[in-house]
């Protein structure tokens, strides 16, 4: 979980920095920092979990040919 959260502030301040950059607007900015970022964390913790299910599949299998 200490990997998802500083995923998400670097993913806060670097939505935030490139949507203020562009618009020159902080409340854009702002509001884009907190929609886009969010979703993705929420996706990229349950895309985590997948490939941590997948990767205890191939160690089974690895060991059951192994057996």
């Amino acid at each position: 979980m200490l990997k998802t959260m500083t995923f998400a502030i670097l993913h806060f301040t670097v939505a935030f920095s490139i949507t203020y950059l562009l618009t020159g607007s902080v409340v854009i900015g702002g509001a884009v920092a907190l929609i886009e970022p969010t979703i993705n964390t929420v996706v990229f913790y349950f895309h985590e979990k997948v490939w941590k299910r997948i990767e205890a599949k191939k160690s089974a299998a690895v060991a059951e040919l192994a057996a």
